[in-house]
């Protein structure tokens, strides 16, 4: 069957739903969906409950075989999560549903799409109280003034002891809820480059079909021109260390946000799981992009 890109095709609820998404596994939860979800991934952590629940793998390994044996009437993937190999040979058994949200209205669409499935009293009522909380931020956003914000998401070094640092542009849910906060991501409009040393401008760039470019990896001397006035490092995808941070620091020690000292270690989870974790991320996140 195909691969859906929306839920319009089921008249009644599934009463058995596989979950390959970490952040919709806690948005069912937390909208009043949990007592149909029959297994989950390894990496789906929240809310407590979801230990109980059979694993199917990975996000990028997923054991297909396991998720047979569930039986599931419904499997939630995402594009960037989940391997492309295995959404299809899901796809030629069960109904896959793939979301891929690039912006907090996306993302929201995706969650409401879920709850007109399931109509569940609750579920429409939590939505529409994360909506209002939206509404509210979109407002305040015109009252401030924006801080230009660079966020590393992982960070590595080339054989020639090049330090690179990866992040994202406008074309993401990070860079949304960056804007949604209060912020301008100032590598909104930078592309990723391949091969590595193009990224970092040391060769040409060379074309290609299919690439993903929406990470770019730039150097200390790129964010230094960048002129970030906030830095924020998240926990997750890379696992960044104290001594890590501090070297950053040292690194970009000109900038202003270094200079402000406002550079914080944040829940990675918070900027980068798409869902119903947005309510939490506007309350913890909204205090570090005040201008004064």
């Amino acid at each position: 069957m195909p691969i859906l890109r929306d839920l319009s095709s089921f008249s009644t609820f599934p009463k058995r739903v596989v979950s390959l998404v970490p952040s919709m596994t806690e948005s069912l939860f937390d909208l009043g969906m949990g007592d149909f979800v029959v297994g989950v991934t390894d990496y789906c952590v929240f809310p407590p409950e979801v230990k109980k629940l059979p694993r199917v793998g990975g996000t990028k390994n997923i054991q297909v075989d396991h998720v047979a044996q569930l039986s599931p009437e419904l499997i939630i993937a995402n594009q960037e999560e989940n391997s492309r190999v295995i959404v299809e040979e899901l796809a030629d058994q069960f109904a896959v549903w793939l979301t891929f949200p690039k912006t907090v209205r996306q993302m929201l669409d995706d969650l409401w799409q879920l709850v007109y499935l399931f109509r569940q009293e609750r579920s429409f009522i939590s939505l529409r109280t994360l909506e209002t909380a939206v509404e509210y931020a979109e407002n305040r956003v015109f009252d401030l003034q924006p801080l230009r914000v660079f966020v590393p998401i992982w960070q590595d070094i080339t054989t020639s002891q090049i330090r690179w640092w990866m992040t994202f542009n406008q074309d993401t849910y990070c860079h949304d809820l960056i804007r949604l906060l209060g912020g301008t991501n100032v590598f909104g409009e930078r592309l990723r480059k391949y091969p590595l040393a193009a990224d970092l401008g040391e060769s040409e760039e060379t074309t290609g079909e299919d690439r993903d470019t929406r990470y770019p990896r730039v150097i200390a001397e790129e964010i230094i021109r960048a002129e970030p006035e906030l830095i924020l490092i998240p926990d997750e995808p890379y696992p960044f260390r104290e001594e890590d941070i501090e070297e950053l620091q040292k690194i970009l020690a000109s900038t202003p946000a270094v200079k402000q000292n406002r550079v914080y270690r944040i829940e990675g989870s918070l900027l980068t799981w798409h869902g119903t974790r947005l309510g939490k991320a506007l309350a913890e996140l909204s205090q570090y992009f005040n201008s004064d």
